[in-house]
């Protein structure tokens, strides 16, 4: 693909419209923009190789018009000196310099416009090149913003995560400290009435003991007594 045809496919493109359809714009964006710097640098070389070919050029009809003088006061010499045959050798030389000196002067002005043509899509170019690097600042900018906005809310996760692990870790220790306390409760009143119950089964015993004594001790006393 030619300068030229590049040149036009660039300027008539439409960024924004190319973004809106692309997956990954940032990506995109920097292809075009490399495209567009590579494409400005082929108009300059180009731009420069035609200006130096119009300085050579002009240089050269600059020497043929000088030498269409040169030659037309050649044959004023040869005609004053009688030598009618050497004028008119003089003067096709001076038609000879004076049709280069004509050509060179029409390709010249056909170079002048090209590199006019070119100075124009370099303004061109560099105006489109700037709004693409504009844009892609501009993109750059809300990738990081999105980045920072993405970072933020994963660490305000983070920390929701925290609290909530925080608030579920102290309900869980609340829950087992009124357990511990329900249990000390419970075995306190289990304790004493455990400590009363084995009291009333060892008053028992000793009733029932007490019981199976008297009537012995009853006994002997009264075998005692009628001794």
């Amino acid at each position: 693909m030619g300068t030229f045809t590049r040149f036009r496919d660039i300027v008539s493109s439409n960024i924004n419209a190319m973004l809106d359809k692309a997956e990954d714009p940032v990506k995109i964006l920097k292809l075009m923009v490399r495209d567009m710097e590579g494409t400005l640098v082929e108009i300059k070389s180009d731009c420069a190789g035609e200006m130096a070919v119009g300085k050579k050029i002009e240089r050269e009809m600059l020497d043929a018009q000088y030498r269409v003088g040169l030659w037309e006061k050649r044959a004023a010499v040869a005609v004053r000196k009688g030598r009618d045959d050497l004028a008119r050798d003089a003067l096709v030389e001076k038609r000879r310099y004076s049709e280069k000196a004509e050509v060179l002067q029409r390709e010249l002005r056909e170079r002048q416009v090209l590199v006019a043509q070119y100075q124009n899509n370099m303004i061109q170019m560099e105006h489109k090149l700037g709004a693409a690097r504009e844009k892609q600042r501009t993109l750059a900018q809300l990738h990081i913003h999105a980045q920072c906005q993405r970072e933020a809310q994963e660490g305000n996760r983070i920390i929701e995560y925290s609290e909530a692990v925080y608030k579920f870790e102290e309900f869980e220790n609340r829950i087992e400290r009124m357990e511990a306390e329900a249990v000390l409760v419970n075995y306190g009143i289990d304790g004493t009435i455990e400590q009363e119950l084995d009291a009333m089964i060892v008053d028992d015993d000793i009733e029932n003991e007490l019981c199976h004594i008297k009537p012995s001790f009853h006994k002997d006393s009264q075998q005692t007594t009628q001794a």
